[in-house]
């Protein structure tokens, strides 16, 4: 009975974990009409850095429609931006590696995906966050930068 009370609460704890870093939509916008299935749009998602509490990153991007949006057989375009701000107290529980992924979302079927990773300029004692499209083969240059400045008084940990 304990070790099962125990499985179960550790997996309701990686369940939070792992709903943590899902990404939380924030608004869409159309733009282009499909007569079948959804429009193409531009969606605008929020992700909470789920090792620097005070830190959230928008990113938007593109997200195809029609009919090959609704089965999930459309790759999106590799064209995102992204803008990190501080939005309450930042905290950093444990150290931080010099670079590090921290959010990843499939953008087709298998072969692409977008990825945010977290580089830290420890010179300027700032967050450093990019976001680019990775393909199974070939990647994409296209990419966006932004950099969350943390106050001198709280030296960000690195490993």
């Amino acid at each position: 009975m304990k070790k099962n009370a125990k499985l179960l609460g550790a997996l309701a704890g990686l369940g939070l974990l792992v709903a943590c870093v899902q990404a939380e939509s924030i608004g869409e916008v159309d733009t282009v009409f499909k007569w079948i299935g959804p429009d193409h749009k531009i969606v605008v998602e929020a992700y909470d850095d789920p090792k620097v509490t005070g830190v959230t990153c928008y990113v938007s991007r593109a997200k195809t429609g029609g009919i090959k949006g609704v089965l999930g057989l459309a790759e999106d375009r590799s064209e995102a931006s992204i803008a990190c701000r501080q939005v309450g107290p930042i905290a950093i529980a444990k150290p931080l590696p010099q670079q590090e992924e921290v959010f990843s979302e499939r953008i087709s079927l298998v072969f692409k995906k977008l990825r945010i990773v977290r580089m830290v300029d420890a010179k300027r004692n700032t967050l450093v966050y990019l976001t680019y499209a990775e393909r199974l083969i070939e990647g994409s240059p296209q990419n966006s930068v932004t950099a969350v400045p943390v106050d001198r008084a709280t030296p960000i940990p690195l490993k």
